[in-house]
């Protein structure tokens, strides 16, 4: 069993009740879970048509939000970017113009610079993500779709056919970056500039 706290330490603070799910059944039920953590958000959020922005929120000009979707605390979502599909961003969170937010958690503190896509992902706190570094969700090159993932050194089939990352708390991701589907980062893990990430393909390659 993946242990959440493990990579993110505010997770079982905000998400207490799905703190046994699996990172993939978390994103694959977030559209219902935010639905439901909306229901209890107070007066200091602006909630109309299932989006819930904090009163002390950014949102650029330009920028397109589609529910279910938790803006928290002084968040700010730059011009032209592109949030949907169930989208809960906790506080002070940072997402640069032109980026793309597809059914993810991302926690306090972090930043998304610009021109990324996070997509079906977990992200912690200060996590910073350079511009145009991606969460890659889907293996579109493939026969075989399902997505497995490498946790202690053992390869785990998740069952599903989108999944982005969980990346711990303070990890570093570097320009240009990619995350391949399934990707799992202990906290503090740093990804260089341009830098393929492929467990599985590693894990194989070494006869493991």
């Amino acid at each position: 069993m993946i242990i959440m706290n493990d990579f993110v330490s505010q997770f079982a603070e905000q998400f207490a009740q799905y703190n046994h799910l699996s990172p993939w059944q978390v994103t694959n039920d977030l559209p219902a879970i935010l639905m439901e953590l909306i229901i209890g958000l107070d007066s200091n959020y602006t909630i109309a048509d299932g989006i819930a922005i904090h009163t002390t929120a950014t949102v650029e000009s330009g920028a397109v939000l589609k529910a279910p979707m938790v803006i928290g605390e002084h968040c700010f979502i730059g011009a032209h970017a592109y949030l949907r599909g169930g989208v809960y961003l906790a506080n002070s969170v940072k997402i640069g113009p032109g980026c793309e937010i597809k059914t993810s958690i991302i926690f306090n503190n972090t930043a998304i610079a610009h021109f990324n896509f996070i997509g079906d992902s977990i992200l912690g706190s200060n996590v910073n993500f350079e511009a145009g570094a991606i969460t890659a969700n889907h293996y579109n090159e493939r026969a075989n779709k399902l997505i497995p993932v490498v946790y202690h050194s053992a390869i785990i089939q998740t069952g599903v056919n989108k999944f982005g990352s969980l990346v711990g708390d303070h990890c570093k991701i570097g320009a240009n970056a990619v995350l391949s589907p399934g990707t799992l980062l202990m906290p503090n893990s740093i990804v260089k500039r341009l830098e393929l990430v492929d467990q599985v393909s590693y894990l194989n390659s070494a006869g493991r």
